[in-house]
């Protein structure tokens, strides 16, 4: 019965910031917020994400969702590959 049941994980789309790592990506997610005044902010916040068979570089939009801990600062994995980034 406990197969049946997923726990539902929280999602982020954010854009590859770093790439330099072995089987990690560090992204950047970035949220508008209002604040009381009425003014609107981008807060941003960069996470370290595992990466594995998924081909990533720095400038692609990725989707990642939360998992166990991968280790000390990694508890996000990559899903997939919204957007490439465009090479100029």
């Amino acid at each position: 019965m406990s197969d049946a049941i997923q726990k539902v994980r929280r999602t982020l789309t954010g854009r590859v910031v770093s790439d330099k790592m072995q089987k990690t990506v560090t992204v950047l997610v970035e949220r508008r917020v209002k604040q009381p005044i009425g003014k609107i902010v981008t807060r941003s916040r960069k996470y370290a994400a595992h990466v594995e068979g998924l081909e990533t570089s720095a400038g692609d939009v990725v989707q990642i969702e939360e998992c166990a801990p991968v280790s000390k600062t990694k508890a996000w994995r990559v899903t997939r590959v919204v957007e490439k980034a465009r090479a100029i």
